[in-house]
């Protein structure tokens, strides 16, 4: 756990270079961003778990999975939250996951730009910059916070009425989205984060820390997996 916190102190430092200073950006196939700093801090990453662990395997989001031979395989998201990350928004963060056997046991969730780190490994339970952090003990939603990265899209992928069903719901909803929502539920600020698309590189740190900080993790169909292509984060 502590290897998995220092590569996302070193790539989130890589990433505060480029932070609010027009960083050189494109944009991919799907209309989603990438920078210089995407692929900067993913480079290191990369070259950091493979010389510490060169059986292991890598996936990543800009560049792809090198395969390994062992039963690990780390899961990294260099930016998540590029969109925030070119707007000059706080709210992007370094994603890296841990699997053993096809589990993610390790989750890590650097803020680079507010200083906080939350990371959790399997029985060992859920700190946000070292200390011991969990969810929300709000009873119910209606005097609880729903976040949400995107409302609209959520009526885009056909989840319109049950999104306007917590919102009516819910004391008070906001889109304070990417990684960051799923923090402010680890960290007891929020109560449901939830998205309507979502990677396996946007999904694997997360697991672990919202199951260690005493929440549920499951996609929208309510399975726990972290290849639902969606994701809900719940303090129950």
């Amino acid at each position: 756990m502590m290897f998995a916190g220092d590569l996302a102190r070193g790539a989130g430092d890589i990433t505060l270079n480029y932070f609010r200073k027009e960083p050189e950006t494109s944009k991919k196939a799907d209309g989603s961003f990438v920078t210089i700093a995407d692929l900067e801090a993913e480079q290191y990453l990369r070259k950091r778990i493979l010389e510490r662990f060169p059986d292991d395997s890598v996936l990543a989001e800009e560049e792809g999975e090198s395969q390994g031979n062992s039963n690990r395989r780390w899961i990294v998201d260099p930016i998540d939250g590029t969109f925030a990350f070119v707007h000059g928004v706080p709210f992007y963060g370094v994603l890296i996951s841990l699997e053993i056997d096809g589990k993610p046991v390790v989750g890590v969730i650097n803020i680079p730009a507010l200083n906080e780190i939350v990371w959790a490994a399997t029985g060992l339970g859920c700190y946000l910059n070292g200390t011991p952090t969990r969810v929300s003990t709000t009873a119910s939603l209606e005097d609880g916070l729903l976040l949400c990265t995107d409302f609209t899209a959520c009526h885009r992928y056909g989840f319109g009425p049950a999104i306007e069903d917590l919102q009516r719901r819910a004391k008070s909803s906001r889109t304070w989205g990417d990684c960051y929502g799923y923090v402010m539920v680890a960290t007891g600020r929020a109560e449901v984060m939830l998205d309507p698309v979502m990677n396996i590189w946007d999904c694997a740190a997360l697991s672990p820390i919202i199951q260690e900080a005493r929440g549920t993790f499951t996609d929208l169909s309510g399975r726990r997996t972290i290849d639902g292509g969606n994701a809900v984060a719940t303090t129950k």
